[in-house]
């Protein structure tokens, strides 16, 4: 199996095959020493934090910093005049945040610290004479540690974006930082005592829960901000990759006991394990409250690692990675947005793809306005996608996702990501110039201010995923939560998410008279269902399937199911459905007239959509093509063999469309149509009634291929 090498197919293809989270075969086990005596009880190490995000600047148009080997030969005057030509380059391109990318797995550079933060003061200083900011970006729980010839040559076909300057074998067994050796801090695998090593990654991992890594991650981020001069910080992977046999430290063993009561039982024990002939993240009994609990165990010591990163950057914004907080193979490597969103101040998606298929978009939209919505509860934090892309038009699809979200934009290229740079490998600011001039002069919008259009809510509820929860159909929660968001994208249906948290409160509910839609949602805890009754006895709208409540929020099966209650109290506004993974209940309920669409396509070809947002009271239309075609470069393959994507085609002929709008719910008025495609030119729409309290809107995109706008 060939890899992609980005970290939503990482999860994919470990679901799938099983490789990723094993020793290599043919290598023997690297064995984790004694761990050395605590330094520091961790927990003292976190601060209280329970104030708002620290939001002293808002990015909109963010470009990655690429650094490369030869940075690090920093102060030479070829690489500090490097530095001041991009920066320069960058404030051309109307970038207003600069994050790092390419000293990534920063503890192999425990030797060169000195180089590393010079330079990024450097950059810093270049930057600020421009207003542009500097976040720092670095996996701070991770060694390169290639087992194995084979593992060491795919290292470098696959990653050369982390900049690869690890220590040899003989090397890493004195390799350290502040006392702190990288061997006795890394996680314990469980099978065999070998050290925690991701496989996908050709990593060793540290132990989120070992005091001697806490203390050595904090002394760094204390020199770190001492030394460069940082507007913000972004501390990536916060999660496990070496998967659910890792840690069987002391230090794991001891709070698991402590705060769970529970053992770490033998490998293999499949009233605990599961059957461990499958691959890795299909694996645990989730019967077993114990195991459940582990899961729960596993995050709690990356939350406290996150509280104590936050503690020690102050009211300097913290932001992690995350390509996905929807399914449950999440928990096989303990990656949970929700439960580490509390300490964090910006929220990002990784769009991940530079090949052809990035161009099928409509799969991630249920992910991005997921966590566009942690995002919001979190005090409207700044939210932005990550997309990257070899060649412009990549840029520019990335550009229009953001756009279409209503987050702002992180573009970044990715040439590290191929084997060798291709020949006519492009600058980054060359590629995201084009889009940022054309929304500067055009159409600057502030992702913060947006207000979509809400017009259905989606119940997602993080309970279920926690608890592993699937129906008897073997479909889990996000499996419905993801059908209801491409049926409402491809009919152009304004939506969003209702999580765990507003699911619980009552007031949060009845604040709209939108429908509630609870679909599969297997877990739920009592107070969230005092909070439904609550709603539904107000009058509020709810669309139920089965099963509904048969599951408590700690996982455990009830005697019986919540839905009796709510059906038997026949509620006046609750409709029983199928669910949206059996049958099509959105048309269904559209021709009852139980929901009534603000915007509808009524002529012209299908695979244009529209998400209508309000600006402080101006509404703008977005429409974003969901039949794309994605036109390979003739040559250049990913490490999968899948073409990159050289530029972008359309399915759609016809481009002349009418949309039917309801005038009570979207005033609108001096319409036109603009789009980066067309630079200057603004197109009128033409309005014209239609059935009392409606009108239609003719209006033209043909030469648009991706993405457009309508605004007065």
């Amino acid at each position: 199996m060939k890899y992609t090498n980005d970290r939503r197919d990482f999860i994919k293809k470990m679901s799938l095959s099983g490789l990723g989270l094993v020793l290599a075969d043919g290598f023997s086990a690297v064995h984790a020493h004694t761990p050395e005596q605590a330094v520091a009880d961790p927990r003292k190490l976190i601060l209280p934090h329970n104030q708002g995000p620290s939001v002293p600047f808002v990015p909109r148009r963010t470009a990655s910093w690429w650094v490369t080997i030869e940075d690090l030969q920093w102060s030479q005057k070829k690489v500090v005049d490097r530095i001041k030509r991009r920066a320069a380059a960058f404030a051309e391109a109307k970038i207003d945040m600069a994050i790092h990318y390419g000293w990534h797995i920063r503890f192999d550079f425990s030797n060169y610290f000195g180089q590393l933060h010079g330079y990024m003061a450097n950059v810093c200083d270049e930057l600020h004479k421009y207003d542009i900011k500097f976040m720092d970006h670095y996996s701070c729980n991770h060694v390169e540690r290639p087992r194995g010839q084979e593992e060491f040559r795919k290292l470098h076909r696959g990653q050369r974006h982390h900049v690869l300057l690890f220590h040899d074998p003989k090397a890493a067994e004195f390799a350290q930082y502040e006392g702190h050796f990288f061997k006795d801090i890394c996680e314990v695998d469980i099978r065999d005592g070998s050290r925690g090593y991701a496989r996908q990654y050709q990593m060793e991992t540290f132990c989120h829960n070992n005091p001697g890594f806490l203390d050595m991650h904090a002394r760094y981020l204390e020199r770190l901000f001492k030394e460069v001069p940082l507007d913000g910080i972004e501390v990536d992977d916060m999660c496990d990759y070496s998967g659910l046999t890792t840690c069987g430290c002391k230090y794991c063993r001891d709070r698991f006991k402590k705060d769970y009561g529970h053992e770490i039982p033998k490998f293999g024990e499949k009233e605990f394990w599961g059957d461990v002939s499958k691959p890795m993240l299909q694996w645990g009994n989730y019967e077993n409250p114990a195991f459940r609990d582990w899961l729960r165990m596993k995050t709690d010591v990356i939350v406290d690692h996150v509280k104590m990163v936050k503690g020690i950057a102050g009211d300097k914004p913290l932001m992690s990675c995350c390509s996905s907080t929807g399914p449950m193979v999440l928990n096989g490597i303990s990656l949970d947005l929700e439960k580490m969103a509390p300490y964090l101040d910006f929220f990002m998606l990784e769009n991940v793809g530079t090949n052809i298929k990035s161009v099928d978009w409509i799969k991630m939209d249920a992910e991005a306005l997921n966590q566009k919505d942690i995002a919001d509860k979190r005090g409207n934090a700044p939210a932005m996608a990550l997309s990257y892309t070899i060649y412009e038009k990549g840029g520019y699809l990335g550009w229009a996702l953001s756009r279409f979200w209503g987050v702002a934009n992180w573009s970044s290229t990715h040439n590290q990501r191929l084997e060798e740079d291709p020949a006519d490998a492009m600058e980054m600011e060359d590629v995201i110039r084009p889009s940022n001039l054309w929304e500067v002069k055009h159409n600057d919008l502030k992702p913060r201010d947006g207000k979509d259009l809400v017009e259905i809510r989606v119940v997602n509820n993080k309970f279920c995923k926690d608890n592993g929860w699937r129906g008897a159909d073997g479909l889990e929660h996000w499996d419905h939560a993801k059908a209801w968001s491409k049926k409402l994208v491809e009919n152009s249906i304004g939506y969003r998410f209702v999580r765990y948290e507003e699911l619980a409160d009552a007031a949060a509910l009845k604040k709209e008279n939108t429908p509630l839609v609870l679909d599969g949602v297997g877990c739920v805890s009592e107070q969230q269902f005092k909070a439904i009754q609550s709603y539904l006895a107000a009058g509020g709208k709810a669309w139920m399937s089965l099963p509904f409540g048969t599951h408590d929020e700690k996982g455990f099966k009830r005697a019986n199911p919540l839905s009796d209650q709510l059906v038997k109290t026949k509620y006046k506004n609750l409709q029983l459905v199928d669910p949206i993974t059996k049958s099509d209940v959105l048309e269904k309920m559209v021709a009852e007239g139980r929901l009534k669409p603000v915007l509808r396509q009524v002529a012209g070809e299908k695979g244009w959509v529209a998400r209508v947002r309000s600006y402080k009271g101006k509404p703008v239309i977005h429409l974003m093509n969901t039949a794309l075609t994605g036109i390979p470069h003739p040559t250049i393959k990913d490490n999968a063999g899948i073409s990159i994507l050289a530029d972008i085609g359309s399915k759609i002929q016809n481009n002349a469309l009418q949309f039917k709008i309801n005038t009570a719910q979207l005033k609108l008025s001096g319409l036109k149509v603009m789009s980066p495609e067309l630079g200057d030119e603004q197109r009128k729409v033409s309005v014209r009634k239609a059935e009392k309290g409606y009108a239609v809107l003719d209006f033209d995109l043909n030469n648009v291929k991706v993405y457009a706008e309508i605004l007065g």
